[in-house]
């Protein structure tokens, strides 16, 4: 059976998995059918060893899913998808920097290449991959223009357009994180001051959560928990985020009218609790503007594996793989 590899690469772990197709290709195009995880399987990444040993363990894990389709699916891997965080240049194949991993120029999608016997391989970054698989077969299934925002430790974007995502120039598109919201504000890693994500990620309505109810371990799932509850201090926290993402996002619908607007990560996760707010504070806020579709995720943690199988196919019915590989 013919199948690809994709890989999600984590700050601590990563999820894998052996991808195939679902039936004929939709409309009788030429492009495989839908994806579906025939084998999944995770690790640590083992990054308390080093940015070498990560690099290693990628590598391994990658030759054992292939040993695995060989065996259970009488064939090797066509080509593999990997989606990495940080900085990604995805013409070349390099992660260009990852804080958690230490990495720093690491020819990844040479080293999978050669690892896995020469076949074409895609890399890509974390978010887009993850925006990709929602776009083309989750929440935005359809949406000729959609932007996909995880809300997690951070907050970025993935802008999309057509069944692609948009990298940018220099791949940094779709960081919609670090629009600054609060001018003046509180100070952001980035070295801006007021940031998105400094109010309205996940980490950021933890945080003021912990100080307000005195417990250090309370999370954004804690305070969703006593919104619900009508707990006022909550409520407060929780209107101020999303008041702030609110702001954030009709900047980026105003620059990018997508047709679509899907909300993903650890807030999404509080349902209505976020989008009823969420759609009310957006809708005050338009004046010409047209309203997107604001909308949950679809695919959850499956979201960046099946994005990783997408790249592959990609690879597979429009690129040369001779363009790809080492």
């Amino acid at each position: 059976m013919r199948h690809v590899i994709a890989l999600d690469v984590g700050g601590t772990g990563m999820k894998a998995a052996l991808v195939g197709v679902g039936g004929a290709a939709p409309s009788g195009g030429t492009a495989p059918g839908p994806p579906v995880l025939l084998h999944q399987a995770r690790r640590a990444t083992g990054r308390e060893r080093g940015p070498d040993a990560v690099v290693d363990s990628i590598l391994d894990f990658a030759a054992e899913l292939r040993a695995h389709g060989e065996r259970h699916f009488g064939e090797p891997a066509a080509a593999a998808g990997v989606a990495v965080p940080g900085i990604v240049d995805e013409t070349q194949g390099i992660a260009a920097y990852a804080a958690n991993l230490g990495w720093r120029d690491v020819p990844l999608r040479d080293l999978l290449a050669r690892r896995l016997g020469g076949i074409p391989v895609a890399l890509g970054h974390d978010v887009r991959t993850g925006g990709l698989a929602e776009g083309r077969i989750g929440a935005g299934k359809g949406a000729d223009r959609f932007l996909f925002v995880p809300l997690g430790t951070g907050i970025a974007g993935a802008i999309g357009l057509d069944g692609r995502v948009e990298a940018g120039a220099h791949g940094f598109a779709g960081e919609i994180g670090h629009i600054v919201v609060r001018p003046g504000g509180t100070p952001c890693p980035c070295g801006q001051r007021g940031c998105l994500e400094r109010y309205a990620s996940a980490a950021a309505v933890s945080e003021a959560w912990a100080a307000a109810c005195g417990d250090p371990e309370a999370d954004a799932a804690d305070c969703a928990k006593a919104v619900t509850s009508g707990d006022p201090n909550a409520v407060r926290i929780w209107q101020d985020a999303v008041d702030a993402l609110a702001d954030g996002l009709v900047t980026a619908l105003t620059l990018l009218d997508p047709r679509t607007l899907i909300i993903g990560g650890g807030l999404a996760e509080a349902g209505e609790t976020l989008f009823t707010p969420l759609r009310d504070a957006v809708r005050r806020r338009v004046t010409f503007q047209k309203l997107p579709s604001i909308v949950p995720a679809a695919l959850g943690d499956t979201a960046g594996c099946l994005g990783a199988g997408l790249l592959a196919w990609d690879l597979l019915t429009t690129t040369d793989p001779s363009e790809v590989t080492a």
